[in-house]
């Protein structure tokens, strides 16, 4: 399946919802420290629901410890600032699809690291700045898994 990553994710409710996609998805979610909460705040909780025992959730303490565990082949990092649309990729198993945090998004050596295979965006309006980390992250996902065929769902 899927992998999600989360660089130093602020908003403790989204990465709940992350959890709850990841359990009904059946990607992982990883995240990058430094986290703005922590795993067992309320907020994470409540918004994960009871999903959490179902989600495979990595957090690891930077950006080269994940790139050392994962070894990803692809990893695709989501930007406003991209030309290519998220649905120009044809995603493969074992992709990263690479989140920022609200309300910077990714920072510059991140986007320009060598691991990056490409940036991608999600179209919007004119004279938006960005989607809500959540729902971006879904749209994402739910391509992927699309294009692969709802593989494993019922």
């Amino acid at each position: 399946m899927f992998r999600i990553m989360f660089f130093q994710p602020c908003i403790p409710p989204n990465t709940g919802n992350a959890i709850r996609l990841a359990a009904n998805t059946g990607c992982e979610l990883h995240l990058i420290e430094p986290l703005g909460f922590t795993m067992t705040d309320a907020q994470v909780k409540r918004a994960g629901l009871d999903y959490h025992e179902m989600a495979n959730v990595t957090v690891h303490p930077d950006l080269a410890t994940a790139w050392d565990r994962l070894r990803p082949e692809r990893v695709f990092a989501f930007t406003a600032h991209a030309r290519s649309r998220h649905t120009d990729i044809a995603y493969q198993p074992g992709d990263v699809l690479l989140f920022g945090p609200e309300p910077t998004g990714l920072p510059d050596e991140v986007v320009t690291d060598p691991h990056i295979t490409g940036t991608v965006r999600i179209p919007m309006l004119p004279d938006r700045r960005s989607h809500n980390l959540a729902n971006a992250t879904s749209i994402a996902i739910y391509e992927a898994w699309r294009q692969n065929d709802f593989a494993g769902a019922v």
